[in-house]
């Protein structure tokens, strides 16, 4: 199923498939919940998939003001309550990366176990509107170059063909403040207070979110694992769908992951 739902007094598209334990699809900025269509479709034979528009994306409403990654993971976890889930199997690109490591720093009993793919949280030594400028920049090449059919993927060009045609994307655009405000807060301290099981997918030449910053990662979660896919970018699970889904069902194992 899809359609709207109200959260927190934001108008939300939100996309529903399949059936058993809870997995929440987390997409990246610029994005849409059909953005992890591939796999939200592998997902949804073992689990109730739940691929949200993120606010200010796709089908749900702006934030009423600038929001941070505080604003949207709260957000997030008014979602999941609106939906009758307690614990959910998260999984984040990018920025939806950055919500879903937060809270299963800040709100442990939320995150049953965490996938993060080329996940955003790292804060280079800029400032956010130089990372807002570079960020957007980088990402857009990528998604400009991917070599991708359908709807979903002219939508993800098309919106970074705009932003890098900016100079400064930090100042257009009515979520201007809100990604300088996201990409301004650096994770890595949250990074060590992650209980939850962890895979990090990264793409080897991604450079909006680089291999270093997995490897960070890596390092300061405990047990995390990380899967690097040589030659593949930012979207690496585009790119590398066939193994992208091989990873999770690896890290998930046979029972899907669940307790």
């Amino acid at each position: 199923m899809q359609g709207a739902i109200e959260v927190a007094g934001l108008q939300t598209f939100c996309r529903i498939a399949g059936e058993g334990p809870p997995a929440l699809l987390l997409h990246g900025w610029a994005g849409e919940g059909a953005s992890l269509h591939p796999l939200a479709a592998h997902l949804a034979a073992r689990y109730r998939t739940i691929a949200p528009d993120l606010p200010g994306f796709g089908g749900t409403a702006r934030p009423p003001a600038d929001w941070g990654v505080p604003d949207y993971a709260a957000w997030t976890a008014q979602l999941l309550a609106k939906l009758g889930v307690e614990r959910a199997l998260f999984l984040g690109h990018s920025f939806g990366g950055r919500l879903a490591i937060y809270l299963a720093a800040m709100q442990p009993a939320l995150v049953e176990r965490l996938i993060l793919v080329d996940s955003a949280g790292i804060r280079p030594q800029r400032t956010g509107k130089q990372e807002a400028a570079v960020l957007v920049g980088k990402a857009g090449r990528a998604a400009s170059a991917l070599p991708l059919l359908g709807s979903v993927a002219e939508r993800l060009r098309d919106r970074w063909q705009r932003a890098v045609g900016s100079e400064d994307y930090a100042n257009a655009g009515p979520l201007r403040g809100t990604f300088v405000k996201v990409v301004s807060q650096d994770l890595r301290d949250l990074l060590p207070r992650i209980a939850a099981p962890t895979l990090l997918l990264w793409g080897a030449d991604d450079d909006a979110t680089p291999l270093a910053d997995g490897q960070l990662m890596e390092q300061l979660i405990p047990g995390a694992r990380l899967v690097i896919f040589p030659g593949a970018g930012h979207f690496s699970y585009l790119e590398r769908t066939a193994e992208t889904c091989a990873a999770i069902d690896a890290f998930l194992g046979p029972d899907g992951g669940g307790s």
